[in-house]
């Protein structure tokens, strides 16, 4: 089935006074929600008990959990102690997934650096099999296609990092890709294209099973991605109306995480009722 939920707490939800994220779940299932994307963009600093009573409270409100490894990790560093952290941080993030009964770990793949793409994803590449070979828990990686050109993660190297194990979901984020593509989903056919391209590479069983994030991105041509907006902000791409008959079309059943700024239950909410006016229109 295809779910929705949010990247983290929409600002309503501590303006109505709630303090914690386990309140949040009862929350969001009275907004028709029933995903969650727990944050750990900063570090992973989640207790067992903590993380458990998380992972409680959503089974209770049929809301599944995925959850974002710090933004920091680098799988192409040519620093052994810094690579030795990121990969401890990845390890970190699938203890605490696996407390709270998590699906997913999403991953950023890091950066080139000063070195060639080509080089970089050699680098990211060999450490991310080796990560899944030998890390208990690797199959909730989930490597996130990325929206700043100096970063690994475009959709073709999201495709490779894909085939280094058959368990691997990948998280395709459409704004980031809009982002480093110059604006490049500007209609129903752009999705479709990367939708196929995507099922070439790993097959339609995990294409249709995609962690998606999307949100509106304000980019540079020369930068990429540069800052997340709210579904209100509409000067900005790219538009969720153009991807809903391409999950229909091809009966996708994604799990789709709001990250807009601020609003993201509620634009996970619009989201899910445009997909489903959408159905019913059919």
């Amino acid at each position: 089935m295809i779910r929705f939920g949010p990247a983290g707490n929409s600002e309503s939800f501590y303006n109505e006074g709630y303090k914690n994220t386990h309140e949040a779940f009862k929350w969001l299932e009275a907004m028709g929600l029933d995903a969650y994307e727990y944050q750990c963009g900063r570090g992973v600093f989640l207790k067992q008990d903590t993380a458990e009573k998380i992972g409680d409270e959503a089974k209770a409100h049929g809301v599944a959990l995925s959850l974002h490894a710090p933004y920091y990790i680098n799988l192409a560093g040519t620093d052994n102690e810094k690579l030795e952290k990121s990969i401890g941080h990845i390890e970190k993030s699938i203890e605490a997934a696996r407390w709270m009964g998590a699906r997913r770990v999403v991953v950023h793949p890091g950066g080139i650096g000063g070195d060639s793409r080509h080089a970089a994803m050699k680098r990211a590449m060999r450490v991310f099999v080796d990560i899944m070979k030998n890390m208990p828990g690797s199959g909730l990686i989930s490597p996130e296609l990325m929206g700043k050109i100096n970063q690994l993660g475009n959709l073709d190297e999201i495709i490779e990092f894909c085939s280094a194990d058959d368990s691997i979901i990948p998280t395709l984020d459409f704004g980031h890709l809009n982002s480093r593509e110059n604006g490049s989903l500007d209609s129903p056919e752009a999705y479709e294209k990367v939708i196929l391209r995507l099922a070439d590479g790993i097959g339609w069983d995990r294409t249709r099973r995609l962690h998606v994030h999307f949100s509106r991105i304000e980019y540079t041509a020369r930068g990429g991605e540069k800052r997340h907006w709210t579904m209100a902000d509409k000067q900005y791409g790219p538009e969720f109306d153009h991807l809903i008959p391409v999950l229909i079309k091809h009966r996708m059943e994604p799990v789709i995480i709001s990250e807009s700024s601020g609003t993201m239950a509620e634009d996970a909410a619009l989201m899910k009722r445009r997909y489903f006016d959408a159905i019913d229109g059919n």
